[in-house]
C-alpha cells in the first residue's frame, strides 16, 4: 500500500543526484512560421544557477515550458532530472518548483496559511510552510492577508511557493520584475541564499546587472537559437577589452583629450568627456597630470555591453 504521510526533511533521499539537471539536444519549437526554439543544446549541472537571457520573443518563455512540461519540443530530446518532462509527468512534478511572473495566490488567506495549503497539495508537512516563509524572509509578515503585502513581498512569497516542497529543480521566470530598486535589491539576498544552499535554478531575467552578480553560468539567446553560453565573468572577458573613463567636462576638453597617447575615441556623455583606451592605465596617468582624479569614473565592459553586441537590440526593456 502507498503510503500518504506527509514529507520532512529528515526523509532521505531515494538516490545520490547524478547526472545534469537539465540536459537538451537540438530542441526546436515552430509557430507557424516562427521558429521559436530554433535548435537548442545545453545542459544545466546540478547545483548550478543558470541563467536565460534574451530579448522579448528570443524563446526564452518557450523553452522554460519545454523543460516544465507544459509545452512538447517538435523535435530533439529533452532530460530533466534524468526523465523526459513530456508527456506531462505528474512524477516529475513534486521535484520541480516554479514561480512565473504572475504568480496567483489565496489572497484572502494570511502569507502562512497560503504556504500551508500549498505544502498540503504536495503532502508536505505544515512545519514546510515556517521553513519556506523563513527561507525568503517573510516570518513577521506571516500572519498577514497575501492581498496586504506589498509588491516585493508578494515576489518573496511567490518563491516561497515554489520552495515549500522542497523541489531539486527551481524555475524563476523574472522574480524581481516590476519591483523598486530597493526591494530588488532585497530579494537579491534572497537568491543568493538560494544559490548558497546549492539549489538548482533556471531562471530569466531582464535585469543583466543581476544575473552578472547571481549566475554562474548564463546562455544568451537570439531568435530561438542560443549566442553565446558562458559564465559571465568569461563572456565578458572575450568581449572588448576597451576602457571608457569618464572626465567632468569643466576639467579636460575634447581636444586635450585626443591629444593624450593611447586614447582612440573621444566623445562627450552628458557632463562628462569620455576617453575610450586600450591603455587604461598610462591614460589616466597623463589625465592625472593635466586634470587630477577627482570624479574620475572608468569604466569596463559589462554582461550588458556583451548582450547588446550580440542582439543589437538597444537597451534591454524589463
Amino acid at each position: 500500500m502507498t503510503s500518504t504521510a506527509p514529507r520532512t526533511p529528515q526523509d532521505p533521499p531515494a538516490e545520490p543526484a547524478a547526472g545534469p539537471a537539465v540536459a537538451l539536444t537540438g530542441v526546436h519549437k515552430t509557430y507557424g512560421a516562427t521558429r521559436a526554439v530554433d535548435g537548442v543544446s545545453l545542459t544545466v549541472a546540478r547545483g548550478e544557477f543558470f541563467g536565460l537571457l534574451g530579448p522579448n520573443g528570443a524563446g526564452k518563455t518557450t523553452l522554460v515550458e519545454i523543460m516544465e512540461g507544459q509545452r512538447r519540443a517538435d523535435s530533439g530530446t529533452v532530460a530533466v532530472l534524468g526523465e523526459s518532462p513530456w508527456p506531462r509527468n505528474t512524477a516529475l512534478l513534486p521535484r520541480l518548483g516554479v514561480q512565473t511572473q504572475s504568480s496567483a495566490f489565496f489572497v484572502r488567506l494570511t502569507a502562512r496559511e497560503h504556504l500551508v495549503t500549498m505544502a498540503a497539495l504536495y503532502r508536505c508537512d505544515a512545519a514546510a510552510a515556517e521553513r519556506a516563509l523563513a527561507s525568503v524572509g517573510l516570518t513577521e509578515q506571516g500572519d498577514t492577508r497575501v492581498d496586504d503585502l506589498s509588491g516585493g513581498q508578494r515576489q518573496r512569497l511567490a518563491i516561497a511557493s515554489a520552495l515549500v516542497h522542497d523541489p531539486e529543480l527551481i524555475f524563476l521566470d523574472e522574480p524581481t520584475a516590476a519591483l523598486d530598486p530597493q526591494a530588488r535589491r532585497s530579494l537579491w539576498k534572497v537568491l543568493r541564499d538560494l544559490k548558497g544552499a546549492g539549489r538548482t535554478i533556471v531562471y530569466t531575467t531582464h535585469h543583466l546587472d543581476e544575473a552578472e552578480a547571481l549566475c554562474d553560468r548564463v546562455a544568451i539567446m537570439v531568435e530561438g537559437r542560443v549566442a553565446a553560453l558562458d559564465s559571465p565573468g568569461r563572456l565578458i572577458a572575450a568581449s572588448s577589452p576597451t576602457t571608457r573613463l569618464l572626465v567632468p567636462a569643466d576639467r579636460l576638453t575634447p581636444d586635450r583629450a585626443r591629444a593624450i597617447p593611447g586614447v582612440d575615441r573621444v566623445t562627450e556623455e552628458g557632463g562628462s568627456i569620455v576617453l575610450e583606451t586600450l591603455a587604461s592605465g598610462r591614460v589616466l596617468a597623463a589625465v592625472d597630470e593635466i586634470a587630477g582624479l577627482q570624479g574620475v569614473q572608468t569604466r569596463t565592459a559589462s554582461l550588458e555591453d556583451v548582450y547588446l553586441a550580440l542582439t543589437g537590440t538597444g537597451a534591454p526593456q524589463p
